[in-house]
């Protein structure tokens, strides 16, 4: 293995060649500190940067046993790293009135467990890209020497070791990670689908900003659903506990509701220090429901809201490739059944009208056998009783949630309180009771089978491309995902690229269920880690893990997805 020295002279002696001699510096280098692994080099100063890692052994960092003993503390202490690894390389940018040439994957209000910074056994390591330095197509090899011997290693000194840490501040955000997790698993001990702390702040900063608007009016439980959870630091909380059942949130415009289910959507992830909604805890496997007009559908059963189509169209094996508002929406409920989420959250604003409800006059005026949507409203309080599942709605123009709804908030200029007894009184009244449906039963979740068929794409069309966060290039075909709406980050969006390749190559069987697939994967991520799915792309750093919501929601929306149930042949 070559020294820095040895490094330095091989950066400068390129100085002036022609850039394709940068990929004589592959390769393995000791500093000081740190080793340097030089993995991948770009082929022209227009490619995508080089691909590097610092390698430093857990004595050399310093960083106590006890911060980095579990799992999730794990997780927390890498986030940590990467945004300290990120600032010291704004600090360089700023303090040379240039651009930086040195990147690592860009951490938003979320913890996610991330591939930019791993922490092995005996070693931690950072992934980073460099642009490498050019003059035209010409090497600067002192600009790369200053880069290499220079900044880098300051960086590594001020963002690794922990002598040079924020001490107090790395601890904060590990014991807030244990805290939210346990927070997180209380809920199910407590027959909770939701915890909002009592001093939230849920609004952003703007439409473009995650961060936490200044002067927010601070979040108040009602006190009949206040309760205190006495965490692992010792800390108390008090807050609001949304219990299981149905719960509807109501209230005028721009008065806050969406603003708080927003933040429910959230809540299935946890939250840096400062982003004021650290204890909005979600279920982990809630799923944003909405509208997706024209999306694709294969052979989902949507039988349960959607039947009775003309040219008795079977809908208990549904396809299409342009789905309606209602359909798209009774697809998007069933395949969130489908992978066995335990919650859904849906927000009127985004929702089908026909799919969510019909008034007492619209029930009186049109046969039931002759309107083929059973309305949600209709269907939430069975999918409940019969199946387990919990619903959170935003609804302001409809009370035909009241019947059914365990409990009813108002949101009032960011206040929420308690209105389940009137909402209540409301629905008993005459002239405003519905007629009820007569079937009782919620209907069946089927499940369905991904064929090899669908992904034996091969070349340049078998190629997964990740597009930002919304979409995947499948060859020449967009897997559009802009509807999910819990998928927050670009590099979960990296990961699910990489797992559909992991997915058609080393799961695909024609014989298991999608959700019995994506669970095979989880298992063997949870055992081996992210690298393990991702054997023919080196050590990725811009990988964050999504859930299997969004894994099976982007495999729900690839328009060449071929599915059986169970019982075809």
């Amino acid at each position: 293995m070559k020294d820095a020295k040895q490094f330095d002279q091989l950066l400068k002696s390129l100085d002036g060649q022609k850039y394709g001699a940068y990929k004589r510096l592959k390769g393995t280098y000791r500093f000081e500190r740190f080793r340097l692994a030089v993995d991948n080099i770009q082929s022209d100063p227009y490619a995508p940067p080089s691909k590097m890692r610092i390698i430093m052994d857990k004595a050399t960092a310093g960083i106590p046993d006890e911060l980095m003993d579990a799992k999730n503390k794990i997780i927390a202490v890498s986030d940590f790293l990467t945004r300290t690894f990120a600032e010291q390389i704004q600090s360089h940018k700023n303090a040379s009135k240039g651009k930086s040439s040195i990147q690592i994957d860009r951490c938003g209000q979320e913890i996610l467990e991330r591939t930019s910074v791993m922490v092995g056994q005996k070693e931690l390591e950072v992934r980073f890209e460099v642009g490498m330095p050019a003059a035209g197509r010409k090497i600067l090899g002192k600009a790369a020497a200053h880069i290499f011997m220079d900044i880098l290693p300051d960086i590594a000194e001020k963002a690794l070791l922990y002598r040079n840490l924020d001490q107090e501040a790395l601890k904060k955000q590990v014991t807030l990670m244990v805290d939210q997790v346990y927070v997180q698993k209380e809920l199910a001990r407590r027959n909770l689908v939701a915890f909002v702390a009592n001093d939230s702040i849920l609004p952003r900063k703007s439409g473009v900003s995650d961060r936490p608007m200044e002067d927010a009016v601070p979040f108040v439980s009602p006190k009949r659903f206040e309760i205190e959870i006495s965490l692992p630091s010792g800390r108390t909380v008090t807050g609001m506990g949304i219990p299981e059942g149905i719960t509807l949130i109501v209230g005028g415009g721009y008065h806050g509701k969406s603003t708080l289910l927003q933040a429910l959507e959230r809540g299935v992830y946890h939250h840096i220090p400062g982003d004021g909604r650290e204890m909005v805890i979600t279920r982990p496997d809630a799923a944003k429901i909405r509208a997706e007009d024209g999306r694709n559908i294969e052979k989902v059963n949507i039988s349960t809201f959607i039947n009775n189509l003309p040219a008795k169209k079977d809908t208990s094996v549904f396809s299409t490739e342009n789905a309606s508002g209602s359909t798209s929406q009774a697809a998007n409920v069933m395949e969130a059944l489908e992978y066995e989420s335990s919650l859904l959250l849906i927000d009127e604003d985004t929702s089908a009208t026909n799919f969510m409800i019909r008034d007492a006059r619209m029930q009186k005026l049109i046969a039931p056998d002759k309107e083929p949507i059973t309305p949600f409203s209709s269907k939430v309080k069975p999918l409940y009783d019969a199946r387990g599942v919990s619903t959170i709605l935003i609804v302001g123009g409809s009370g035909d949630y009241f019947e059914a709804a365990d409990q009813v908030f108002m949101m009032d200029e960011y206040r929420l309180k308690d209105v389940t007894e009137a909402a209540k009184e409301i629905a008993a009244t005459e002239g405003y009771r519905r007629e009820t449906a007569s079937d009782s039963q919620f209907g069946e979740v089927s499940s369905r089978i991904p064929l090899k068929a669908g992904f034996s794409k091969s070349g340049k069309d078998g190629r997964l491309k990740p597009k930002g966060r919304t979409s995947i290039l499948f060859g020449r075909e967009p897997i559009d995902m802009s509807g999910l709406e819990q998928l927050v980050d670009a590099s979960q969006t990296n990961c699910i690229a990489i797992m559909l390749d992991y997915f058609r190559n080393e799961i695909l069987d024609d014989r298991r269920t999608l959700s019995e697939a994506a669970d095979l994967i989880y298992a063997h991520i949870e055992k081996n880690g992210l690298d393990a799915i991702s054997p023919y792309t080196g050590h990725p750093g811009n990988l964050a893990l999504p859930r299997k919501q969004e894994f099976c929601a982007a495999i729900n929306r690839y328009r060449g997805l071929k599915m059986k149930g169970r019982t075809e042949k």
